[in-house]
């Protein structure tokens, strides 16, 4: 019991300081009267780009900041977070523009389309917004989302519909099963940019901002520490190393791995929570998923209700960290993070086996100060015992009269069962519990 209270304590402990790395994400000061406002819209679209335009449109709204530019060079990216985007544009309450510095792609587009001014660098383009996956009922929902928004700033509806749907051409500029992409040059012949400017500097001339304060924003510590860790690719390394972490801490209950473990998992849901993926709801599973894995581990050994309930929530808890809309990504994660964290903890036992760390995981024969083979337990090749403590795989067993450290394939078995000696290697002694399987004859000796 006071292992359970010292680790949970520990994992706690753990989880809160990850969060609160994350949470130290502030702004360092508030917009100005009168300053014009610079969000970059590079790279990937994601949560963590909505809640820095979120961020921004509140600043604006609140300080009496002049304007508000969207600086676009993306490919695109995760369609809910450009929605998000572009309610808070439509919310905002200060002059929006938006400068397409490179490309407006995918999302981006919809992003573009949501400004009430747009403005094109020379060699810049617009448009290529098929949706993945293209299905009937994504490319219907997100053709009406391109519409509608660029029916509210009086473009053509039918131009932004053929950006999405290959089924919705736009003569000369697309034929029927392609995507329309538009250059900067287009997109000002079709009114879906409102002018093509030389530079930035440019574009603050033409827009009256020139002499204004011009603050560019960047992501918080917070944010991009979020941005990072939310990656797919990222968040299932996370999951390996909390559960590797977890799994060697049930071996070795020394603290060190399972503080490893816990704290991956804190940055995992804490990244996801400031992301805006899901809420806080998924740390208070994630906590009470631990601690039931430690009241199987702990309190009630060998049951099995707690350990499954445990892994059932914690699994639940990375599900929800992904957020519903991201159901397959995160199943496809928590596999991969499952499979790759048996295959690790495998071959850590079975290669560095003499390490002086993993031989706290497989018990393997002590050595003293000057070094001493380990004792010969061939002689208890087949013979039958019974287990003086909980095998979780390791424990005490007794043999022939003798108690002896002993190790199973894996397989819990709880304290007074009975035990047959499967194999030797060396000083580790392998036993399965009789009944489990047919025992092998007894060898003399």
């Amino acid at each position: 019991m006071r292992e359970i209270v010292r680790f949970g304590s520990a994992a706690v402990m753990a989880l809160a300081m990850a969060i609160a790395a994350l949470m130290l994400s502030a702004p360092a000061r508030g917009a100005q009267p009168g300053e014009v406002l610079v969000v970059p819209i590079h790279g990937t679209i994601d949560e963590g780009m909505a809640h820095l335009v979120r961020g921004a449109v509140a600043e604006a709204d609140t300080s009496g900041a002049k304007a508000i530019i969207l600086d676009l060079n993306t490919p695109g990216g995760l369609v809910d977070a450009a929605t998000q985007i572009r309610d808070a544009l439509f919310a905002a309450r200060v002059p929006v523009v938006a400068y397409v510095s490179e490309r407006a792609w995918s999302a981006g587009a919809l992003i573009t389309l949501a400004a009430p001014r747009v403005a094109m660098a020379p060699g810049a383009s617009i448009g290529a917004a098929e949706p993945i996956p293209t299905t009937i009922k994504t490319v219907s929902a997100l053709r009406a989302e391109f519409e509608s928004t660029a029916a509210r700033n009086g473009r053509n509806p039918k131009l932004a519909a053929a950006m999405v749907d290959s089924s919705r051409p736009f003569p000369p500029y697309s034929e029927k099963g392609q995507i329309l992409t538009l250059t900067a040059d287009q997109a000002r012949t079709l009114a879906v940019s409102d002018e093509t400017v030389k530079s930035f500097q440019q574009l603050l001339e033409d827009e009256h901002f020139a002499g204004s304060p011009v603050r560019t924003l960047g992501y918080s510590f917070g944010e991009r520490l979020a941005r990072f860790a939310t990656d797919p690719v990222v968040s299932g390394m996370l999951l390996t190393i909390g559960f590797l972490g977890l799994l060697i801490e049930m071996q070795t209950l020394h603290g060190i791995a399972g503080l490893i473990g816990v704290a991956a998992l804190g940055l995992f849901f804490g990244a996801h929570v400031i992301a805006g993926f899901s809420n806080e709801l998924v740390i208070v599973l994630a906590v009470l998923g631990l601690l039931a894995l430690l009241a199987e581990l702990h309190v009630f050994p060998g049951h099995g209700l707690f350990g499954i309930l445990g892994v059932l929530i914690l699994a639940a808890s990375v599900v929800l960290a992904f957020g519903i809309a991201f159901v397959g990504v995160a199943v496809q994660a928590l596999a991969v993070a499952v499979v790759a964290t048996a295959i690790l903890f495998v071959l850590s036992t079975r290669i560095f086996p003499q390490n002086a760390f993993f031989r706290r995981i497989v018990f393997a024969g002590a050595q003293g100060p000057e070094y001493i083979a380990s004792a010969d337990y061939r002689g208890y090749l087949g013979a039958n015992g019974v287990a003086l403590s909980d095998l979780r795989p390791s424990g005490v067993a007794e043999l022939h009269g003798r108690r002896l450290d002993v190790l199973t394939e894996g397989e819990y078995v709880p304290a007074g069962s009975p035990i047959h000696v499967r194999r030797v290697e060396g000083g580790r002694i392998f036993v399965v519990r009789v009944g489990g399987v047919e025992p092998h004859a007894e060898l003399p000796g």
